[in-house]
């Protein structure tokens, strides 16, 4: 059984989404049956309009609420994090596009390391303050869970690895996905947004079981 799931690496809730839907799989009597598939989803293409701006000024812009407002909702998924044994640190988040994270993903798919690599990212944003648009940070992940740089500098050169990108953006489009964390559960059954573990367990044995 497959599952899909479109992510970005900017999105908070990408990241306690995909660890909730990790526990949920890890109670699932079945979960050597299930294949995991990371697309790749930018939620901003230019870093114009982040320049200069931390991420509370940004959501604050993004919802037309005030800065005050938007810090709040950002302790809240913070916390929620915290639920989940993630620490979220929103006030070192370094605002920058996710293109080369996203092609370095779609690298790792090639050698089954996506999900180690992806897990590393998000933590590395979200938790340690890393600029998600560094190539040398996101180079240096990518060697510490196993990939061979030379060869994915040459392709990130070459811009191969945008292909990837591109056909998992289009699906999203074609599917009409405009929200993110999304998952769909054996080309059947979607899940959008970070659910609880239960929600997604049980969306998980429906699929199984019909399958």
């Amino acid at each position: 059984m497959k599952v899909e799931i479109w992510i970005d690496f900017v999105c908070p809730f990408c990241y306690l989404g995909e660890i909730k839907f990790e526990k949920a799989l890890a109670e699932f009597e079945h979960k050597e049956d299930v294949e995991l598939v990371f697309r790749s989803f930018q939620l901003h293409k230019s870093g114009v309009h982040t320049k200069d701006k931390d991420i509370h000024q940004v959501v604050a812009e993004k919802y037309h609420i005030s800065y005050a407002q938007a810090k709040a909702n950002n302790a809240r998924i913070a916390e929620a994090g915290n639920e989940a044994g993630l620490h979220y640190d929103f006030d070192r988040v370094k605002l920058n596009t996710s293109e080369l994270a996203h092609q370095i993903m779609q690298y790792a798919k090639r050698f089954q390391k996506e999900g180690t690599l992806i897990k590393r990212y998000f933590k590395a944003y979200f938790e340690e303050g890393m600029d998600i648009g560094d190539e040398t940070a996101l180079l240096q992940i990518a060697e510490e869970v196993g990939l061979n740089v030379l060869p994915l500098k040459r392709e990130l050169e070459r811009g191969t690895l945008k292909k990837g990108l591109q056909e998992d953006e289009a699906a999203a489009r074609r599917l009409g996905i405009n929200s993110i964390p999304y998952f769909i559960i054996d080309g059947e059954y979607a899940v959008s947004g970070a659910q609880d573990e239960q929600y997604f367990l049980t969306a998980i044995k429906k699929a199984y079981a019909k399958k």
